[in-house]
């Protein structure tokens, strides 16, 4: 017997905290009956596990990394027509969703999977799993302004954990500077509002590291499976950080 959300999680219907919230919206019933609790047990060997109206199934797991362009949304569908991710995955039949988001302006690697499990381990808040992203911002900040970036800036939701950063590239005619900046939380849209926080908004901005993972070789628009060996080292790297962090 297990918890329903993380059956359906490991079904690949979505990640354990969306799995939740169809379980509160009553959209999900198990033998007929409407749950409409967390917590509630159940054997998806014998009982019969429907959502909207569908039975779930298991899919074999899969894990994709995207080099996402900029113009692209990572929502399965978009009212305004726009590109999603799934345009950009030819010959992937199954239903993978991201782990976590780039906003539409972002672009680089993304990562794609059907493995509830997985997603939630590598988003939830309490493992912090470093991202690393390539900014180029407005201006060229001085020493204090990174200072603050790097012990935590105030913003809207909260002061942002500490993030580690180093100058790329400074380009004194255009006014503007290339940052690298690490972070090790998952904010909406959390790197432009932080450089906004300092007054050196973001012109543009490429992710190009997940945990140890990079893209190399892999051209913008194109996506690969991640390896087995590469799916497990971002497991140890979500439980490593998990366990430093207790």
């Amino acid at each position: 017997m297990e918890r329903l959300q993380k059956i359906l999680a490991q079904a690949g219907i979505a990640s354990r905290r969306k799995c939740e919230e169809l379980i509160l919206s009553g959209q999900v019933e198990v033998n007929g009956e409407p749950v409409t609790t967390l917590g509630v047990k159940a054997d998806p060997a014998v009982d019969v596990i429907t959502v909207k109206g569908r039975p779930i199934k298991s899919e074999s797991k899969l894990y994709l990394m995207l080099n996402k362009p900029k113009g692209v949304i990572t929502s399965a569908n978009d009212p305004q027509g726009r590109k999603i991710v799934s345009d950009y995955l030819p010959g992937i039949k199954e239903r993978v969703y991201p782990v976590g988001r780039l906003d539409y302006d972002t672009e680089g690697l993304l990562l794609l999977t059907n493995d509830g499990e997985f997603a939630n381990l590598l988003t939830h808040p309490s493992h912090h799993v470093p991202k690393t992203y390539w900014a180029t911002v407005k201006g060229v900040p001085h020493g204090s302004s990174l200072e603050k970036l790097q012990k935590g800036v105030l913003l809207e939701d909260g002061i942002t954990a500490p993030a580690e950063l180093e100058y790329h590239d400074v380009d004194t005619a255009k006014n503007q500077a290339t940052i690298t900046i690490t972070i090790y939380e998952g904010r909406n849209r959390q790197v432009r509002r932080m450089f906004d926080a300092i007054s050196h908004p973001v012109i543009l901005l490429r992710r190009i590291k997940f945990g140890d993972l990079t893209m190399h070789g892999l051209a913008r628009g194109k996506y690969r499976h991640l390896t087995p060996k590469e799916v497990e080292q971002l497991r140890a790297s979500a439980l490593k950080t998990h366990k430093i962090q207790k």
